[in-house]
């Protein structure tokens, strides 16, 4: 079908293919976008090993540092304070390791629910689709009705 009312020699079929190619471009572009994500994540989980690893290897060396200089100073160690400090020292860490699990726990849960929110939006889209569809169906049913 050709509309030479205005001197327009676009059919319907070349817009189709024109919304098409769109399609395809745009699909081809998230797509090259989704390849390069597996290498982005495992570059960013060995940045974050080689993180972890750097801080452990400084704890060591400033612990085995002290430890050295400690023996050579001989300073003497008051057991009260000693045994208050370990105790101490390990309800601390105690409840760091909870609050990172706690953390944890919870950046999980926003992640997944952020990940269901993704999943209902595009269920949201395929809906609305489906009754703009309908709706300009309908609307060229019409149309056509009139004019026949």
């Amino acid at each position: 079908m050709v509309d030479r009312s205005k001197g327009e020699t676009t059919t319907i079929n070349e817009s189709t293919n024109l919304y098409d190619t769109v399609e395809q471009n745009s699909i081809r572009i998230v797509d090259e976008f989704t390849k390069t994500q597996p290498q982005y994540i495992q570059t960013i989980s060995n940045l974050q090993q080689d993180y972890v690893a750097a801080g452990k290897n400084t704890i060591q060396n400033m612990v085995s540092f002290q430890k050295t200089l400690a023996g050579n100073v001989n300073f003497p160690i008051v057991t009260p304070q000693y045994t208050e400090f370990v105790k101490r020292s390990n309800e601390i860490t105690e409840n760091i390791v909870s609050a990172l699990r706690i953390n944890n726990q919870m950046t999980v849960n926003a992640v997944n629910a952020a990940a269901e929110n993704f999943r209902t939006f595009n269920r949201t889209i395929d809906s609305v689709t489906e009754f703009n569809t309908n709706a300009a169906k309908a609307w060229n049913s019409f149309l056509t009705a009139q004019r026949g």
